[in-house]
């Protein structure tokens, strides 16, 4: 049977999708360009569909319509692939899927390779905030389940070494170790292997965080990628005075106060 184009999302959904090409609604409506890209624009203006990236768009099933656009997790991973662009939920959102929610972001922060190209993005009342990392292709990442299919999920591990990097982007240092407190057991060896392709410098940051405020099971592991025996200490926060102690346990110089913030 013909589908109408006011119809597209019902026929959509009724076979569990959620996002669809301009080319695919083509052959789905069986009519040209020109008339599936005026059947949704009246989609969009119905508010029952969005476009997250050009030439994609996605269904807002109704209990989403009134704030413009389903949750982020949604439609990520259809709008990276769309793009063509490696990615994962990253920094806080990645914390609070992990149960660290004590400071709720105001953005969905994303990892991916060249963030520049791609911004801050607003779908209704769904913010997200995108950042650079060259190192997006290999650290550790889960597959989650959501609603729409799958998204990607940096580990407890990549979340905590992108947070230890980005202080900034983490709403500080306290609620670095806040979150530490809260993601639970980690595995030392992913640490490390993830902090080592930072450099050692963080690997240092780590361990000295960890021990302090994580559970791990394998510090000896960040130890030997720490190498504290190899030059000067490491500055607990780059950005902060040359000045402070030096613990040798893991070459850092403790130049600044730490404290959770629960």
């Amino acid at each position: 049977m013909e589908t109408r184009p006011r119809d597209l999302p019902e026929y959509l959904l009724s076979r569990g999708r959620y996002a669809v090409t301009t080319e695919e609604a083509e052959a789905i409506l069986g009519i040209g360009r020109q008339a599936v890209l005026a059947a949704l624009a009246r989609l969009q203006r119905r508010g029952a569909v969005f476009s997250p990236a050009k030439s994609l768009y996605v269904v807002i099933p109704a209990e989403h319509r009134n704030t413009g656009a389903p949750p982020a997790e949604w439609f990520i991973d259809p709008m990276m692939s769309h793009l063509g662009r490696p990615y994962y939920i990253a920094l806080l959102t990645a914390a609070a899927f992990h149960g660290a929610a004590h400071q709720a972001p105001q953005v969905f922060q994303v990892m991916t390779d060249f963030a520049s190209s791609l911004g801050t993005r607003q779908f209704g009342r769904q913010r997200l905030r995108f950042y650079s990392s060259k190192h997006v292709s290999d650290d550790p990442t889960d597959r989650i389940s959501v609603p729409t299919g799958y998204a990607l999920l940096a580990t407890k591990e990549t979340t905590l070494v992108d947070l230890v990097s980005r202080p900034r982007e983490a709403a500080g240092h306290g609620n670095v170790a806040t979150i530490l407190k809260e993601l639970g057991a980690l595995q030392g060896s992913a640490l490390a292997r993830t902090a080592s392709r930072r450099g050692r410098a963080l690997v240092r940051r780590v361990g000295w965080l960890v021990e302090r405020f994580g559970q791990v099971d394998d510090l000896e592991a960040l130890r030997q990628a720490a190498r504290v025996d190899l030059g000067e200490p490491t500055l607990l926060d780059p950005a902060g005075p040359k000045r402070g102690h030096a613990d040798r346990a893991w070459a850092i110089r403790v130049n600044r106060t730490i404290e959770p913030d629960l």
